[in-house]
């Protein structure tokens, strides 16, 4: 198992280089000069090609693409990911704090998204084709359909304003968890419980399901057994969710004002603050590929069988 962990970890480096290359190049092909957005940043009135120069080699923007490519590789393994052009604050010092409270927001929803599916997903799968199971997925497609600024803004109006339960922005005490969790478990439980539900119906036919019900097994202890072996198709969904909610926060943090990495990525686009814009698209992708890797390996723990192709 050591081994498989190790040459699976391996096996994502050249991945996480790629992603790191292409980050920097869609970057660098962005219209704007980095050099005037830095000197428009910091408010210089009148903005000659003798500053630009200046600036550009004091960002080592002078230097052939592929060594400003290597140095900035060089820096973003030491977690140094340069300076903000609007503020000039080193820019993890910016992101740190954001994507901890981004971090909170994506625990807090995947630990409710994966418990609703679970829930759902058996009480379908047990009563396949009754009313609960129908009832239930059709009120799912109604909530998949509903646009996620649109429920937020809903609740805002019903929860906050007409009933002033709820907090509308920020993230004061554990109340301002709830509607903007709610708005993401909404986005997200109604795909994640149907997976669920076909995986453990597809394992109702199987012959050890069959063999447990002949020799007198209890029907609970059957459904646990069930749900067991579903939950090892379903384990690269909800790995891979988890990255896919931490990149989908973008609107609920900016509805609800949340101070996260969402507000803060949306706040540098409009400012061309490049070097913020890049740091989260890599940390996206850098989190897609370990997620990914992280499902692999928990998948090689629970059944042995898959690991020997490696």
């Amino acid at each position: 198992m050591g081994f498989f962990i190790v040459k699976r970890l391996l096996t994502a480096i050249p991945l996480l280089l790629i992603i790191s290359f292409l980050t920097f190049v869609f970057i660098q092909l962005s219209p704007s000069n980095p050099a005037e957005v830095v000197l428009q940043a910091r408010g210089v009135p009148v903005i000659t090609d003798g500053l630009i120069s200046q600036t550009e080699k004091k960002l080592g923007l002078d230097q052939p693409f592929l060594i400003q490519y290597f140095h900035w590789l060089m820096d973003c393994l030491r977690l140094d990911f340069g300076d903000s052009y609007v503020t000039g604050e080193p820019v993890w010092e910016l992101m740190g704090p954001a994507l901890i409270n981004t971090l909170r927001l994506t625990l807090f929803s995947a630990i409710v998204i994966v418990g609703l599916s679970i829930l759902l997903g058996i009480i379908c799968a047990v009563n396949e084709g009754k009313l609960v199971d129908k009832s239930v997925r059709a009120f799912s497609f109604i909530l998949i359909g509903m646009p996620s600024y649109w429920l937020a803004s809903l609740m805002i109006w019903y929860f906050s304003v007409a009933l002033d339960l709820l907090p509308t922005s920020g993230m004061d005490s554990y109340r301002s968890y709830i509607l903007p969790v709610t708005v993401i478990t909404v986005s997200y439980v109604g795909i994640y419980f149907r997976v669920i539900r076909t995986s453990m119906l597809s394992n109702v036919n199987e012959d050890y399901v069959l063999y447990g019900r002949a020799c007198g097994l209890p029907e609970k202890k059957i459904t646990m057994r069930i749900l067991r072996n579903s939950l090892q198709v379903s384990i690269s969904i909800f790995c891979m969710g988890i990255p896919t909610i931490l990149g989908g926060t973008v609107i609920v943090e900016n509805i609800f004002a949340w101070p996260g990495l969402g507000s803060l990525s949306i706040d540098s686009i409009l400012k061309r603050d490049f070097p913020i814009i890049q740091t989260y698209v890599l940390l996206l992708g850098v989190s897609f590929v370990l997620f990914n890797t992280l499902s692999d390996i928990i998948n090689m723990a629970l059944n042995p069988k898959l690991r020997k192709g490696f």
